[in-house]
């Protein structure tokens, strides 16, 4: 179960609990008279983010069934 705070506690220290967000991993859940209205969740890239740092970075080989050469290992070193 997410730990949940009162809105007007959450006010108060919002940095704090960022903080605790970004260390543990675990979100929060923001309550306003009991009810949840809000949830703090630990940023995550999404895939097409990842796809796009990674662009550009990877060797094609036109012949992936043959052994490769020992100086491609060495460079991607």
């Amino acid at each position: 179960m997410e730990p949940s705070i009162p809105k007007s506690k959450f006010k108060a220290r919002a940095l704090e609990y960022f903080r605790k967000v970004q260390e543990t991993g675990q979100p929060i859940i923001v309550t306003e008279r009991g009810k949840p209205v809000l949830r703090v969740v630990p940023y995550v890239p999404s895939s097409d983010e990842v796809l796009r740092i990674l662009r550009g970075s990877v060797l094609a080989y036109n012949r992936p069934t043959e052994p490769v050469d020992v100086d491609a290992w060495e460079s991607l070193e």
